[in-house]
């Protein structure tokens, strides 16, 4: 009794002494209590200290302990201790993929910035936190700018404004803020408004300039409601920024109410992508052209990255950077539906972002996923008779990858139920619908209504656009659980043409659900099966048969045990 006793006094001084430091933290200049190291600035000399890292150790029995949660994914990014939020940074130096995320260390549960490595932007090693409080009261989101001698974050800093961060060891161990100040600060020194928002900064270079965007919206719209805005500014220094202007031209693709949180800008093909965050309609993407001479992004399409709002169990915020070969890597995190202890938001895998065209943003998964493929099982080519579920005896697991091709005929739906109970109590729902989503419209042009036109010469007539087809993961039955918020239907269009087979990658893990399409589309959703037997598989073709090609199924290891692959960039 009295070792009980003793051991009890120890806790509560403990708490009250964390209480106390955490209090002390949340006022400026809100230094953080979190352990902070200083390492040497050499490759070798790194790695020899990260071995006896007490951080390290730390979230390596963080994660042993949370590696029974049945939820927890196994091969997509969790932190390893406490939750995440935001992706920030994803960038690559000196032969190692790195992720930064908003990360909440136990002690305290302000915003710091935490920090992974990967060869093959799959299996994620741990480092210790990057940037820690101070001046700032939390570090929120940014973005990295990789040089040939330096890494430069540029991230939002709450209460002081947007801050300036730069590395230059081979690990990105250790950072230090440009000024020791917010760079582009949250309050006018004259004591008159701003023309700008100060929020989520992205960062980029052009002639030897810096150039930076500051997320935000204004209430400039139609009734005056509010719209997106993106402020310009420019620095030769990091250290001393000008504001320009409002940098987005011709945006006819977000809605009234998006801000563009979390911009990412980087030229995609012969063309530039900025992916974003809006805190009302969630991820999205604007495409168009870089005016350099003027300084404008003039946009001239845009789409989602999920389809609905991004609470409950959808896809957050991006992060992005070049690949180095003309396309550009992404990943977001996603939120919750359901609470799950002390970690909370995961991340999607990679995604790498293509463009045909002009306008036709491919998606597909990036890194080297196949190599967490084991046990390989296949279903012969079959026809799949109209109207009848055909459940897949041999197909089950909730971490696996699922490769399918389906000559969908003249069925008007085909359905794939993964994590499927056996008398299908609960089943998260993938549904195809053939040609039922939006057309291509009515050419004005060549119509009965055409505008005046002084040229003689008749228009060339626009071929019809194939109607599109439409993607869902529908998740209403996926669980049983009482606490588990369902999710609207998530469902996205895109163009199978004719001939053309369908084609589906479908990653499933634990309580997350991943489809990529034909290439050229994705979606996901968080998903939280009660059942321990919802694990099955099944295929059914609505209204007219249609014939399975081809299905692989693998059983998929866990990223923190298989062995990273040391695959080159």
């Amino acid at each position: 009794m009295k070792k009980r006793t003793l051991i009890l006094s120890s806790l509560m001084i403990a708490l009250l002494c964390n209480h106390q430091s955490i209090g002390q933290a949340d006022k400026p200049p809100y230094k953080s209590p979190v352990p902070k190291y200083t390492f040497s600035k050499t490759l070798e000399e790194q790695e020899k200290e990260l071995k006896s890292n007490p951080l390290l150790q730390r979230f390596a029995d963080s994660r042993k302990r949370q590696s029974t949660d049945r939820y927890r994914p196994s091969y997509h990014f969790v932190s390893p201790e406490s939750t995440l939020n935001d992706p920030n940074g994803l960038s690559y130096w000196k032969g190692n993929w790195h992720l930064f995320y908003q990360a909440y260390p136990p002690e305290d549960t302000r915003q710091h910035w935490g920090h992974a490595i990967s060869k093959d932007l799959i299996h994620w090693r741990d480092l210790p936190y990057a940037i820690y409080p101070s001046p700032e009261r939390a570090v929120f989101s940014g973005s990295a700018l990789v040089e040939d001698d330096r890494v430069i974050a540029m991230y939002h800093g709450t209460e002081v404004g947007n801050m300036v961060a730069v590395s230059d060891d081979p690990l990105l161990l250790n950072w230090e803020k440009v000024t020791g100040q917010a760079v582009i600060p949250i309050r006018s020194k004259t004591g008159f408004p701003l023309p700008y928002s100060v929020f989520d900064p992205s960062i980029w270079k052009k002639d030897g300039v810096y150039y930076s965007l500051s997320a935000g919206r204004s209430p400039v719209g139609p009734g005056g409601r509010q719209v997106p805005i993106s402020a310009l500014f420019r620095s030769k220094d990091l250290a001393n920024w000008e504001y320009m202007h409002e940098f987005v031209e011709g945006d006819r693709f977000s809605l009234i109410g998006d801000d563009y949180a979390c911009p990412y800008f980087w030229p995609i093909g012969d063309r530039y992508i900025m992916p974003f965050y809006s805190h009302m309609s969630g991820g999205q993407y604007l495409l168009g052209d870089y005016d350099k001479k003027r300084d404008k992004f003039v946009v001239t399409h845009g789409g989602k990255f999920n389809f609905g709002p991004s609470n409950p169990s959808g896809v957050h915020a991006p992060s992005a950077t070049p690949d180095g070969k003309g396309g550009v890597i992404v990943i977001f995190n996603m939120n919750p539906g359901k609470p799950t202890g002390e970690w909370n938001q995961i991340m999607t895998l990679p995604r790498r972002l293509t463009l045909v065209g002009d306008s036709d943003l491919r998606q597909e998964p990036a890194g080297d996923v196949e190599s967490l493929r084991y046990d390989r099982q296949e279903v012969k080519p079959m026809t799949l008779p109209a109207n009848k579920e055909v459940v897949l005896k041999n197909i089950k697991g909730d971490a696996m990858e699922l490769n399918l091709e389906i000559d969908p005929k003249d069925a008007p739906m085909l359905e794939l139920n993964v994590l499927r109970s056996a008398n299908k109590e609960e089943y998260t729902r993938i549904m195809f619908m053939k040609e039922r989503g939006m057309g291509g419209g009515r050419d004005y042009r060549v119509g009965q209504i055409a505008p005046l036109r002084t040229d003689p010469t008749p228009p060339k007539p626009v071929p019809p656009k194939t109607r599109e087809s439409l993607i869902t993961i529908e998740s209403s039955y996926a669980s049983l659980h009482p606490d588990v918020n369902p999710r609207g239907p998530e469902t996205a269009s895109f163009t199978l043409e004719k001939e053309e087979k369908l084609k589906l990658r479908v990653f499933i893990d634990k309580s997350v659900v991943e489809v990529f399409v034909n290439g050229k589309q994705a979606l996901a959703v968080r998903v939280y099966p009660s059942r321990t037997d919802a694990v099955g598989v099944s295929l059914r073709s609505q209204g007219r048969d249609s014939e399975l090609k081809l299905l692989e199924a693998w059983q998929m290891k866990s990223i923190y045990e298989a062995p990273a692959n040391q695959a080159k960039r």
